[in-house]
């Protein structure tokens, strides 16, 4: 078996020290204390890893809260510090599949897609493209071979995003429509995803009315899954009525309607919770930007000037959209551009 027990659990120093050294945020212990085995299902774990075939819904069940947590933990220190951690919690999943007595195979072959989907999701931070489209490509098999429809539809969903991340509309487009294949087949909120996917992808394009019209449709979704959140699978847990605001005030951004952008990521940072620092900085540049857009350079100053620490150590994308910012003043001889970017090099420098 590839790499150290320590290396797959995580959940004791060794997890705490690999989160908290390289970019220093401490993670809190309640989230420490959620993810770490007791000791009859440490030692459990500890024989499954030396030999698969003992492989038990107990386990199975560790290693999806496991994978949960994470998810959470990422939302507060970014991908860095988990890539390798998580990527060690795969090499062990699909080991497992491998040796998992029949009832367990699907349901480990689901998890090894939902962990290859936020791997990818990683990598799509850290700027690997390619890494993240194979992986995504992976999720996407898994979840056919399982049966598991929401993850195969999210993984189509993650490589429309992926497209729009690297500013190919028609691509984005293309891959939310095929998210919506599966029709009533995924829940609500999986549908919803797809639906403001396609909306990004057209309002990258310029295309405002088939935008709006797929946000229109995206929140309705969104309102149905907010009905029934315990029929939504583990991963859509940030998805609700605060997320999606923030996600037509992008769109509104690209379609050049600032102030309302402005307005739109405004109310739902507000709402958004502290805990999601990568989040909160990558839409606090994006609102900063909004700011500057708009022309009201002191909003955007003290925009970015909240957010230059999280967006500094957190969101390279962050940090981009934000010297865009910073950019756009200095075209309008505005003295908050010079601002901008001296307190984000400040930052940097600590981080």
């Amino acid at each position: 078996m590839a790499g150290r027990l320590d290396d797959i659990l995580g959940a004791d120093g060794a997890f705490s020290r690999f989160v908290a050294e390289p970019v220093r945020v401490p993670i809190p212990s309640l989230e420490l204390l959620a993810i770490a085995p007791d000791a009859d299902l440490y030692d459990r774990i500890t024989k499954t890893v030396n030999e698969p075939a003992r492989v038990d819904g107990a386990v199975v069940e560790w290693l999806e809260r496991t994978l949960d947590e994470h998810r959470r933990v990422e939302d507060a220190v970014g991908a860095r510090p988990l890539l390798g951690l998580i990527r060690a919690q795969l090499v062990t999943v699909t080991e497992f599949t491998r040796s998992a007595p029949g009832p367990l195979t699907d349901r480990l072959v689901s998890l090894a897609s939902q962990y290859a989907q936020f791997v990818a999701w990683m990598c799509i931070a850290t700027h690997d493209h390619a890494a993240a489209l194979a992986w995504y490509d992976r999720a996407h098999d898994w979840a056919q071979q399982a049966g598991d429809a929401n993850m195969a539809a999210t993984a189509l969903s993650m490589k429309a995003h992926l497209a729009w991340s690297a500013g190919d509309p028609r691509r984005c487009i293309q891959m939310a429509k095929a998210a919506r294949w599966p029709g009533s087949r995924v829940t609500p909120g999986v549908q919803g995803m797809a639906a403001q996917m396609g909306a990004r992808g057209h309002a990258l394009a310029g295309e405002a009315k088939s935008a709006r019209s797929l946000l229109d449709e995206a929140q309705e979704l969104v309102r149905r899954a907010a009905e029934r959140p315990e029929d939504e699978p583990p991963w859509m847990y940030f998805y609700g009525e605060d997320w999606f605001r923030l996600q037509r005030g992008m769109a509104e951004a690209h379609l050049g309607n600032w102030s309302a952008a402005a307005d739109l990521l405004t109310r739902g940072l507000t709402a958004l919770p502290e805990s999601y620092r990568r989040d909160r900085a990558w839409y606090g540049a994006c609102l900063a930007n909004a700011h500057a857009m708009a022309g009201d350079a002191e909003c955007a100053e003290s925009v970015a000037l909240h957010f230059a620490g999280d967006i500094a150590a957190l969101n390279d994308y962050a940090r981009a959209e934000l010297l865009k910012a910073a950019r756009s003043l200095d075209r309008r001889a505005a003295r908050q551009g010079r601002t901008i970017k001296e307190a984000l090099a400040v930052r940097v420098q600590e981080s």
